[in-house]
């Protein structure tokens, strides 16, 4: 093979820039579509106030697979601690907002600033314009706005999005029919991968996608979203919003959690998520274990090293089977 292989990540949220600092030191052309349904803090004041996508998932993306002095990053990830109007904004924020307003299109924004800050890859929000994530609740109920639906007290039904008339952007579907491997997540189910697979034509693009496609399943259940939920209680859940089994290969974690870490996430509700090997093969799909968790600071993420190396040589063994095919 000539070219190196095409990887496109889909999420949002904390999860995401997380898989991207890992994998951007492999050999790979990423493109990460990142999810435009946030509404809360800063990015939700900048979407109210100026009418545009919510930054701040792009700017972490953006901070994430960045090529920059640490300064630089660390400039562009500050956050402002003051009494006025600036409180709690971000820089970056601020920056696309401006970029924004000074190109009149936030694509060609994050386009403007992934050359700023030698960005590897490609950044591309779900689509081209705010939109809002609402969720059904079990009782009938509906609850809209990202940053509410966990709060809720309830148990979600479906999530589905608003306005009706959204567009994927055309790069986005470019990117899934050319990937050689499609990554799922990690990110909050129902508000940071769901709002991406719910663009019209982009979740239909996924699931008619040669490409291998690969779930990395959360850690942690979620209060508010997934308590209680399996591994394969996630899956269902996707293939329930999409009406298509999609997913080849979900990666779960088989280390430890420490019961002291669990102690303190047990008072959000959290605990972790059981990966029920039954019934995620009777799903049709390939399981990969590994020692992926990082409890740094007692707050438990993905071991960004050793999920880039498993995914790499993933996909290293499809590319050379296709190739060989």
């Amino acid at each position: 093979m000539n070219r190196q292989p095409r990887i496109v990540i889909i999420g949002g949220g904390t999860g995401l820039p997380v898989l991207l600092r890992g994998l951007k030191q492999y050999p790979v052309d990423i493109t990460a579509i990142v999810t435009v349904a946030d509404d809360g803090g800063s990015s939700g004041r900048l979407r109210n106030d100026l009418h545009i996508p919510p930054p701040g998932d792009i700017r972490n993306v953006l901070a994430a697979l960045s090529d920059v002095e640490p300064l630089i990053e660390e400039m562009f990830q500050h956050r402002f601690a003051t009494s006025n109007e600036l409180s709690g904004h971000s820089l970056g924020n601020l920056i696309l907002a401006a970029m924004t307003s000074i190109t009149g299109n936030f694509v060609h924004a994050i386009q403007e600033m992934s050359k700023v800050l030698n960005v590897r890859g490609k950044v591309l929000p779900a689509a081209n314009q705010s939109v809002v994530l609402h969720a059904e609740m079990e009782d009938g109920s509906i609850v809209s706005g990202e940053s509410k639906i966990p709060y809720s007290g309830k148990k979600i039904k479906r999530v589905f999005l608003t306005p009706k008339n959204i567009k994927a952007l055309p790069e986005s579907l470019q990117a899934i029919r050319q990937a050689d491997m499609i990554i799922i997540g990690p990110g909050s189910l129902y508000t940071s991968i769901l709002p991406n697979l719910l663009v019209p034509k982009l979740g239909s693009e996924v699931c008619h996608s040669k490409a291998k496609k690969v779930y990395i399943c959360n850690l942690m259940t979620q209060a508010g979203e997934t308590l209680d939920y399996t591994a394969s209680d996630h899956v269902k859940a996707l293939y329930d919003h999409m009406s298509c089994a999609f997913i080849n290969t979900i990666l779960v974690n088989n280390e430890e959690i420490p019961p002291y870490i669990q102690e303190r996430y047990s008072e959000e509700m959290a605990k972790p998520v059981v990966y029920d090997t039954a019934a995620l093969t009777e799903l049709g799909l390939e399981i990969m274990h590994g020692e992926i968790v990082s409890h740094e600071g007692g707050i438990i993420r993905h071991d960004t090293k050793e999920v880039a190396q498993m995914l790499y040589n993933l996909l290293l063994h499809e590319t050379n089977r296709r190739f060989n095919a």
